[in-house]
């Protein structure tokens, strides 16, 4: 006789034990790239302009009113405690200036991209997903009435996504490599404002995959603010080494304003991307967006 008290067993993709598990990591690792690439279809997104900065940065607003409180408790502070406190936050105020570019940046290029006639929609701003430059390029293309996307990490330290997102574009990743991935598949430019680590990384990468010819379509890279960048990298110590050549200087562009950032990034996006291109002989045509790499 058959043992009735055996219960029906669950369904693979529905054990949770078994997808958390080693042996289910390649079915993660899949998930987050056939869920994102479902939404982006949903949405209608063909591709986008991925802005890259320091989560540090303050809105210019947000770094006035910590000076002003700084200031105005400095005298219950000791001197020497109430002298460093003042420098950093003179100096978020002094920084806070990339936010409100990467903010007029963004807004700039979603207005221009929002005028553009096509069936998807184009250049559409993108970030990490969290604060400082990444928040101010979600709320310059919010406040041009544009979606724009948020590519959170989850991490053992919580980043909140910033609150400019659109709800059905935030996406929150596991690996990131997986990650980087989506920032690179659909970008077509990449605007690196001042940052750190992370933003190097982000920076170089790019930059390998271009030189190398990695890259299926010409990505614009912008680089803002050189004042910044000249002090931490000199490129041209680089060619006079022989560890890239000149012509790799032009990969990327250094610009200082957010209209000059947007005047390259029209002209290059609209010579680039805006025309007919020929598909690569043997090469399919994605659905998701046919100029996507």
């Amino acid at each position: 006789m058959s043992d009735s008290s055996i219960k029906r067993a669950s369904l693979a993709y529905e054990n949770e034990v078994f997808l958390n598990s080693p042996d289910g990591r390649l079915l993660r690792i899949m998930s987050e790239y056939v869920e994102p690439l479902a939404r982006f279809r949903r949405e209608q997104i063909q591709d986008t302009v991925v802005f890259f900065g320091s989560a540090r940065f303050h809105s210019r607003a947000a770094a006035q009113e910590n000076l002003t409180k700084i200031r105005e408790s400095r005298s219950q502070l000791a001197a020497q405690e109430a002298e460093a406190g003042q420098r950093r936050a003179l100096a978020a105020v002094d920084m806070s200036r990339y936010y409100e570019d990467a903010r007029r940046l963004a807004f700039l290029l979603s207005e221009w991209s929002a005028r553009i006639p096509a069936r998807r929609r184009r250049f559409v701003v993108t970030t990490g997903g969290g604060p400082g430059i990444m928040e101010a390029a979600n709320r310059g293309a919010k406040e041009a009435g544009a979606k724009t996307i948020g590519l959170n990490i989850h991490l053992p330290f919580e980043q909140v996504p910033n609150q400019y997102i659109t709800s059905s574009l935030n996406f929150e990743f596991h690996y990131f490599f997986m990650r980087k991935f989506w920032f690179a598949y659909l970008a077509k430019a990449l605007v690196i404002f001042p940052g750190g680590f992370g933003t190097f990384d982000e920076l170089f990468e790019i930059l390998t995959l271009a030189q190398t010819e990695k890259l299926a379509k010409k990505i614009l890279v912008v680089i803002y603010g050189s004042e910044y960048w000249n002090r931490l990298i000199n490129f041209q110590v680089m060619v006079d080494a022989g560890t890239i050549s000149a012509e790799d200087l032009e990969l990327f562009k250094i610009v200082d304003t957010p209209e000059e950032g947007f005047e390259f990034l029209r002209d290059g996006l609209t010579r680039y991307h805006l025309g007919p291109e020929p598909k690569r002989k043997g090469e399919a045509t994605p659905e998701i967006a046919k100029t996507n790499p």
